[in-house]
């Protein structure tokens, strides 16, 4: 045998084909569903019971438990995946969470309630098949060889198909065919629920305009001044010390009427359509600011020079692209793409459904309250409904955001069949549009993607498969950790 193919063994021996996705799912269930839970904050309803001035409700502490059964005569046992193959059910445990009532400032009600259940991966762990011997798995009626990674909904074999997607918080520059800007940036700045496109253009009178939100084409040296950063030799300075732009210039001139921070504020709360008192608007427009403009880099006010300075670095590419001809962004480099596993996609979808059931809550909570029936945060909180929610998602495979096909019925023609519909990858982009390049093979798929399979027609080269020594890299760098190393090698923070 060769050592190429001794190597290759080994590396099976201990890690599956689909071990990334089944890692994934398991950072969703350990991390990403409390965090979820914990973004929700506190939930203040907007009738209380007379006798009430404050009242709050809590969310705290989230967590699952592995499949069971509730027989016809109430008994509960553990479920395994054959017996629900056969007797058509959903292999899924209970999510159960900890939730308070806080009256007046004062901890009235803590219970801990069962809000759903949740379709639970194959060889996770939170499996019963996880870590069982291949004798074991035979005596519970599995295949020893089956790689899990999928689900079971009402008895079918159900598997999220990865999603490939652009990049989060990274600057796209592009020169455009048609449209009134020769170049544009695009930056999608994604924190929590929140992933908002922003678009720098330029156009043909010289100005570079940024749109995002509710904020369509403010000059963009206009929202830097608005940010705090006020003065126009403390912008040119942070956007360029060595090179000087001719187009910096006329941005600055069209912008020097506005010599403080409020005075660029009520600009753009003009352009925006806010009408109030000129402090209110000035305070909703800092708001504005705050959540929607680079929510990525914080939203709180101290962060503020700190988008400012994000914006001048951001005008400098761009000039250097537009102007001094600096190749522009590949989209299609894989190091510009990001892929959404199956733990990414339940967590989407968990997000958008605990906020249906949160507004569930406080409607059945203010319903009770008008009637003054009221007794218990219990009776408001409807099991059922993000259980319906989740497994209606996973059994059709529409997912939020109007996403068609993220789940399909698993391919049994054989069993490599079924390894490579566990290994697709699929992109967002449109079947029925030309997108010649990001259709074609690129370098960068080289060890990632395989280079042969995939479908003839439509959609070649936009439906991949992952190569099978490819490997999903799933922990974030810690914010401290790349502190330490910049400032080691010599880089200041910014103050």
């Amino acid at each position: 045998m060769l050592k190429r193919d001794v190597l290759i063994k080994k590396y099976f021996e201990n890690r599956s084909f689909v071990e990334e996705n089944v890692r994934s799912f398991n950072n969703f269930v350990d991390h990403s569903m409390q965090e979820i839970v914990n973004e929700m904050g506190e939930i203040i309803p907007t009738i209380t019971p007379e006798e009430i001035k404050d009242f709050k409700i809590k969310f705290n502490k989230v967590w699952i438990t592995k499949p069971q059964i509730v027989e016809a005569d109430g008994s509960k046992r553990d479920v395994y995946p054959m017996e629900a193959r056969l007797r058509q059910l959903s292999y899924s445990g209970s999510i159960f969470l900890d939730v308070g009532a806080i009256i007046d400032g004062v901890q009235r009600e803590n219970f801990t309630i069962e809000i759903g259940k949740l379709p639970i991966m194959l060889k996770s762990k939170y499996c019963h098949l996880n870590g069982l011997k291949r004798e074991e798995l035979i005596t519970n009626f599995e295949d020893p060889d089956d790689v899990g990674g999928y689900f079971i909904l009402n008895g079918n074999e159900r598997v999220l198909i990865t999603v490939e997607d652009l990049a989060s918080n990274k600057v796209m520059i592009q020169e455009n065919k048609v449209g009134p800007s020769k170049y544009s940036a695009k930056l999608f700045s994604e924190r929590g629920p929140y992933r908002i496109p922003h678009v720098v253009e330029q156009m043909k009178d010289g100005l570079i305009y940024l749109t995002f939100t509710r904020f369509k084409r403010i000059p963009i040296i206009t929202v830097i001044k608005a940010l705090g950063l006020a003065k126009d030799q403390d912008i040119a300075r942070f956007i360029s010390e060595d090179k000087q732009y001719d187009d910096l210039f006329i941005n600055l001139f069209e912008s020097s009427e506005f010599k403080t921070e409020e005075e660029a504020l009520e600009f753009i709360s003009k352009k925006i359509g806010v009408v109030q008192p000129v402090e209110l608007k000035l305070e909703k427009t800092r708001e504005n600011l705050d959540k929607y403009l680079l929510p990525h880099l914080g939203t709180s006010p101290k962060d503020r020079i700190i988008k400012a300075y994000t914006l001048c670095k951001l005008i400098k590419r761009f000039l250097m692209v537009s102007r001094e001809g600096v190749e522009a962004n590949d989209k299609d480099h894989y190091m510009n793409k990001k892929l959404k596993l199956s733990g990414d996609l339940i967590a989407d979808l968990f997000r958008v459904n605990l906020r249906i059931l949160i507004n569930d809550i406080l409607y059945n909570f203010q319903r009770l309250v008008k009637r003054g029936k009221y007794s218990s945060l219990k009776i408001v909180i409807r099991e059922k409904l993000l259980t319906s929610r989740i497994q209606s998602a996973m059994a059709t495979g529409t997912w939020v955001g109007g996403r068609k096909g993220v789940s399909q019925n698993i391919d049994r023609v054989n069993f490599l069949a079924s390894l490579s519909h566990l290994q697709r990858v699929v992109s967002l982009l449109s079947s029925t549009q030309e997108n010649f390049e990001a259709r074609a093979l690129h370098p960068t798929h080289w060890g990632r993607l395989c280079a042969i399979e995939t479908p003839e027609g439509t959609s070649i080269g936009l439906r991949k498969n992952m190569a099978l020594l490819c490997s999903i890299t799933q922990g974030e760098v810690q914010e401290d950790k790349l502190r330490r190393i910049l400032e080691g090698a010599g880089l200041n923070p910014v103050k």
